[in-house]
């Protein structure tokens, strides 16, 4: 049966539009927050150490310098606390899909020591006694401490047990916006993003120590004998000229004249003086050509891991039930805002781009501004000080500096050194 030329038409339309636009239909957003009206009903802040003292709590706000004032985050308010919050959200598994983990953090403080990371967890979570023990599926972020430890965490959970990546990663340290975005494919391998752009990549197989590699070294392995590393030899055809040794490294000056007050009684007869002779080439050495039998520089041989056992779901985490902010910082100050759990890099891509596109030269030039500001008043603390530093000296001096001058030109008696002759004795 053959279909009219207008039903072709239109079924050809809609077939191109299923093979387009079905592949978005299947992303999935698992978690986007921008903390936006309602947040709090979302999110449950934990009472994790706060019977010590020792829980800090969140400021909604756009911050000191932000690029849009109506786009809020939560922000670390308490100095010297731990900070702990969680979001519960539908269960999910990256099985067979593409994980993109993304958020953003301004950290406006001097922080001097803290993390500003986000979790993933899995399972069960009481989320009133969320904290630095209950056990997490990924931990990503800055961890910032001193001028030293600028680091990026990547911690995957495997089996029960906590796994760094081995790679040195580091975070941004200014106080400026910045976007951290983690991707983990059905291969195992990774993307490590920071405002959209790639820090690291590679694969769950060598940048964690889950597994056993799959190759390993032969040991006590030796290059054979036969295996010619000499990647270029001397010409064979290339022969030393007849007479080239006899050629002198010096020759007379053939233009010196000798001095007319020259004594051959005196001084003997006389030489000219010996110059470099254009002629002499140095030891002879023959030209360098290819080797022929070269075979690279010799290396000690891979062999298949006989401990390798492969895991095809390497990098399938525990589903996923919640995300979660679980810090500790010396200083307070630090935004998070624009959390998104997604399996499609692009949207996340979009999201990096849309917010450095609209808002990121308005934050710079607030920061600017601030930095400005923050200097004058520091300048006018410092000359205050200075001044406030000379009037007391002054002040000291005048009050003391006549009795000073008595005491300076005191004329002591004998008796006094002799007393102190007598306790010595």
């Amino acid at each position: 049966m053959r279909l009219p030329q207008n039903k072709l038409k239109s079924f050809c339309i809609l077939l191109f539009s299923l093979l387009t636009i079905t592949p978005l239909a299947f992303s999935e957003i698992f978690l986007e927050e921008h903390f936006e009206g309602g947040w709090k009903s979302r999110w449950v802040l934990s009472d994790w150490k706060r019977n010590e003292g020792k829980a800090g709590t969140f400021k909604h706000t756009a911050g000191k310098w932000p690029g849009d004032p109506d786009n809020k985050g939560i922000q670390t308010y308490n100095d010297a606390k731990h900070y702990a919050i969680s979001a519960k959200i539908p269960e999910f598994s990256n099985k067979n899909r593409t994980l993109v983990v993304q958020y953003s953090v301004k950290i406006e403080q001097d922080i001097e020591c803290g993390g500003a990371y986000i979790k993933l967890l899995s399972g069960y979570v009481n989320q009133k006694q969320f904290g630095g023990d209950t056990p997490y599926s990924l931990m990503f972020g800055p961890d910032i401490c001193g001028t030293q430890t600028k680091k990026l965490h990547v911690i995957l959970s495997y089996q029960g047990q906590n796994y760094p990546i081995k790679k040195d990663l580091e975070c941004e340290t200014d106080k400026l916006n910045h976007f951290y975005t983690f991707i983990l494919r059905p291969d195992a391998s990774y993307s490590v993003l920071v405002d959209n752009k790639e820090r690291e990549f590679g694969s769950m197989y060598t940048d964690w120590d889950i597994l056993p590699p799959r190759k390993i070294k032969v040991k006590n392995a030796k290059k054979p004998v036969d295996w010619d590393d000499r990647e270029y030899i001397d010409d064979p055809e290339d022969v030393k000229p007849e007479g080239f040794d006899s050629i002198p490294r010096e020759i007379p000056d053939q233009k010196a004249k000798e001095p007319e007050d020259w004594d051959e009684e005196e001084n003997g007869l006389w030489e000219p003086p010996m110059i470099p002779n254009p002629a002499y080439k140095g030891s002879w050495k023959a030209k360098k050509i290819k080797n022929p039998n070269y075979k690279g520089k010799w290396k000690n041989p891979w062999i298949d891991n006989p401990e390798f056992e492969d895991d095809p779901d390497l990098y399938v985490l525990k589903p996923i039930r919640y995300a979660g902010i679980e810090v500790w910082q010396v200083k307070a100050g630090s935004i998070f805002d624009n959390i998104l759990i997604s399996d499609d890099p692009e949207y996340a891509r979009s999201m990096v781009d849309d917010y450095f596109a609209q808002h990121r030269e308005s934050e710079k030039e607030l920061f600017a501004e601030a930095e400005k500001e923050r200097k004058a008043r520091e300048d006018e603390e410092a000359r205050i000080a200075r001044e406030e530093g000379e009037r007391r000296r002054k002040e000291r001096g005048d009050r003391y500096g006549h009795r000073d001058r008595r005491h300076r030109y005191k004329r002591h008696h004998r008796r006094d050194y002799m007393d102190d002759y007598h306790d010595e004795l």
